[in-house]
C-alpha cells in the first residue's frame, strides 16, 4: 500500500507548535530523516497566538490582569541526503525552546497584577542537528548525531509577591553548546509502518551572567547598611533537558494511516540558578516538573494530490503551584492538517487549538495569582521538495 502521507506530514506538532511543558514551543523532530526517496529539503513556518489571563490572590487585592503571553513566530529548515541505499544524513535547524511573557502592571483599580506586575521572561533558542541513519536489510535501522544549541535569556522579577527581591533582573548572554542524539527504528514500507525511538541528551550552557537588583539589608534594621548583594557578574550553568521521543505510524486500511507519539522531557533538571540570586534567596529562578506528552491521530489520502490528518494531544497536569515564568499546567489540543502533493513538491498546512491547564503562579511555595481558561491557536506551513 502506497501512501502519500508520511510522519513528516502527519505529525503536525512539528508544523503548528504547541506550548508544552516548561518553555517548550515545539518538540524536536527528525521526520525529514525518514522521508522516502532520494534527497529532500523542507522549509517550515508557524505563528502561535496564546491567550493567558489571570487574577491576583485576594491578599494582593484580587485584581484581574490581561494577556501575559505574546504571540510568536518560528522557522525551520531540514535537508536530507540519501548517500546510498542504506545510508542517509540530515541537517535540521529548528526553534524548540522559547518564552515571551510579561505580567501587566496596575493601570487602574482592579486592573493589572499587583502581585507579579512587571515580571517578564524573554528566552530564545535555535537548535542545529546533524544526524546520520543506517538502514539494514531486515528493516531495522539506527541513527545518531550531534545537536548544537544557541540560546540567550532575560528575566525580570517585579511585583509585591517578590518582597525584598522585587526589581531583580538577570541577563544571560548568548551561548552555544553541544549535545548528541541517538535512536533506533523499524519500518515496513508495504503497509507504511514505522516505529522510531530517539534519545536527545541534555545540553549544558555556560551563560555569561549580569545580575542587578534592589539593595539588600543583611541584618534588617541593624547596624549593617543595605548593600548591592544582588548585583554582579558571573557564569550560570543551565541544562536544556534530555528527552525521549517514541513515534509510530501504520497503515490500517487502503489510503488510511494511524500515527502517534509519546514524548518525555526531563524538565526537573532545567535549573536557572544565578550566583547572587541563590546566595541571597537560597533558591533558583525556576523549578519545573517532568512532562509526558501523548499524541494520536489519523491520516487519509483523498486522491492523488490531496491528503488530510487530524490528531489529538494530551499532557497531564502536575502540581497546581507553578513558576510565574511558566504559568500553565498540562494541555489538551487538536490539530487539523491538509497536505497537497504534486510531482516532487509537498505542501502541508495545519491549524492547532490547545486548551492550556489552569495553574497558580507561586513564590515561596505560596500561590500569588491564578491562571484560568488559557488557550492558544497556532497555524503553520511546510513546503518540501524531493530531488
Amino acid at each position: 500500500m502506497k501512501l502519500v502521507m508520511t510522519s513528516a506530514a502527519a505529525l503536525l506538532l512539528g508544523t503548528t507548535a504547541v506550548l508544552a511543558g516548561g518553555i517548550e514551543r515545539a518538540p524536536h523532530s527528525l521526520s525529514a530523516l525518514f522521508e522516502p526517496g532520494t534527497n529532500f529539503v523542507e522549509l517550515s513556518y508557524g505563528h502561535v497566538s496564546p491567550e493567558v489571563t489571570g487574577q491576583d490572590e485576594a491578599l494582593f487585592g484580587g485584581s484581574s490582569f490581561g494577556d501575559i503571553a505574546d504571540s510568536y513566530n518560528f522557522f525551520g529548515i531540514a535537508y536530507k541526503r540519501q548517500i546510498n541505499d542504506n545510508l542517509s544524513a540530515a541537517l535540521i535547524v529548528e526553534q524548540p525552546f522559547g518564552a515571551d511573557l510579561l505580567y501587566p502592571t496596575p493601570t487602574a483599580p482592579g486592573e493589572g497584577s499587583v502581585a507579579l506586575g512587571g515580571t517578564a521572561v524573554d528566552v530564545s533558542s535555535t537548535t542545529y542537528t546533524a544526524v546520520v541513519r543506517y538502514r539494514m536489510e531486515n528493516n531495522f535501522g539506527f541513527h545518531a548525531g550531534l545537536r548544537g544549541s544557541r540560546a540567550d535569556g532575560n528575566v525580570k522579577l517585579q511585583g509585591m509577591a517578590y518582597g525584598p527581591v522585587n526589581g531583580y533582573e538577570v541577563d544571560l548572554d548568548t551561548d552555544t553548546a553541544w549535545g548528541w542524539t541517538a535512536g533506533v527504528s523499524w519500518e515496513k514500507p508495504e503497509i507504511a509502518a514505522r516505529v522510531s525511538l530517539t534519545y536527545n541528551s541534555d545540553i549544558e550552557h555556560e551563560f555569561d551572567t549580569t545580575e542587578s537588583g534592589p539593595l539588600v539589608d543583611p541584618d534588617g534594621p541593624g547596624p549593617i547598611p543595605a548593600v548591592p548583594l544582588l548585583s554582579g557578574t558571573s557564569t550560570t550553568k543551565v541544562k536544556t533537558p534530555k528527552s525521549w521521543n517514541l513515534e509510530f505510524q501504520t497503515g490500517v486500511a487502503a489510503d488510511t494511516l494511524v500515527f502517534g507519539s509519546i514524548r518525555w522531557v526531563d524538565w526537573s533538571s532545567f535549573l536557572v540558578d544565578p550566583e547572587n540570586f541563590v546566595r541571597v534567596t537560597g533558591a533558583g529562578l525556576v523549578e519545573l516538573e517532568d512532562t509526558t506528552t501523548y499524541t494520536l491521530g489519523v491520516g487519509r489520502k483523498f486522491n492523488e494530490n490531496w491528503s488530510g490528518s487530524a490528531s489529538f494531544s494530551f499532557e497531564k497536569s502536575g502540581d497546581d503551584l507553578v513558576s510565574p515564568l511558566a504559568p500553565t499546567n498540562g494541555k489538551k489540543g487538536i490539530t487539523l492538517a491538509a497536505i497537497y502533493t504534486r510531482d516532487n513538491m509537498k505542501i502541508t498546512t495545519g491549524i492547532n487549538y490547545t486548551k492550556l491547564g489552569d495553574a497558580s503562579p507561586e513564590t515561596s511555595d505560596v500561590a500569588r495569582a491564578h491562571i484560568r481558561d488559557a488557550d492558544l491557536v497556532g497555524v503553520g506551513v511546510k513546503v518540501g521538495f524531493t530531488f
